[in-house]
């Protein structure tokens, strides 16, 4: 009877530590929390393989060591359409997507930081959600003020935003231990405000050519100016006279076999 009761405690005791171990799963950083963190971060731990979880306030965090690809979705799922305004106080949409992947040796400060948010296969999501995202739309409003919507429309105006943006978040990802990959905005107009830029462009270009034009006549203007002057000066300077006196300075003194008339013929030099 002492063994089947002994018996049944040790298969007890082994059922208990191993339904309280959990094992890191591949691909994965694992994070073991103890005591409920009470003494900050260092109740922290990067752990791998299998780790017990069995005494109070021990918690295993599972960080996906892959790049994370997002979105800003609605509560349905949907793809979320972010309203700003630019600098000239036009309104305009985006629609940021973004991957990203944690920084190795960051995983225990991602984990500390976010803790409170849960654990699990939602820990992801539930930082993008309640951390990253709303921290991306604060710097898309903040850097909006700075740019025109002219600007932003402009031949690569919207690329030079965009990338002013990545460049921050960026920079708060890295903060935040983590590693932005990927980021794009799909910024987008309104209508009226699209047809209004493409009708002062049109006019730009209608200008630019009458310019174009302006200058190629005044060109044309001055150039018969030019040749009327120069015919004017050549009228009034080669007189007969003159014109006589160039022929017999050029004259080598030879006289052609035959003429006719009652003078003598000058004749230009060809030789």
């Amino acid at each position: 009877m002492r063994k089947l009761f002994k018996l049944f405690t040790i298969s007890l005791v082994m059922l208990l530590v191993l339904t309280s171990c959990e094992r890191v799963a591949p691909n994965y950083y694992g994070v073991l929390m103890q005591d409920y963190g009470k003494n900050g971060k260092s109740n922290f731990t990067l752990v791998k393989g299998r780790v017990n979880v069995m005494s109070p306030g021990s918690e295993l965090f599972q960080v996906p060591a892959w790049e994370q690809r997002s979105s800003f979705t609605n509560d349905e799922g949907e793809q979320q359409t972010l309203n700003i305004k630019a600098a000239d106080n036009t309104a305009f949409t985006a629609k940021p997507l973004y991957s990203y992947k944690v920084i190795e040796d960051r995983v225990v400060d991602v984990v500390f930081q976010n803790a409170r948010l849960g654990s699990g296969n939602e820990f992801m999501r539930a930082m993008e959600d309640n951390v990253l995202e709303p921290r991306i739309y604060d710097i898309i409003k903040e850097a909006s003020r700075n740019y025109t919507t002219d600007a932003l429309m402009a031949n690569g105006g919207s690329l030079k935003f965009e990338s002013f943006v990545q460049k921050i978040v960026a920079e708060e990802f890295k903060k935040s231990g983590l590693e932005l990959i990927s980021f794009s905005l799909n910024l987008d107009f309104s209508k009226k405000v699209k047809d209004k830029i493409d009708n002062r462009n049109e006019v730009n270009t209608n200008i630019t050519v009458l310019d174009q034009k302006i200058l190629e006549q005044k060109k044309r203007n001055e150039l018969a100016e030019l040749t009327a002057q120069e015919a004017i000066i050549r009228s009034k300077g080669l007189t007969p006279e003159i014109l006589q006196e160039m022929s017999i300075k050029r004259w080598d003194g030879r006289l052609p076999n035959t003429w006719s008339g009652g003078t003598l013929p000058l004749v230009k030099n060809v030789k």
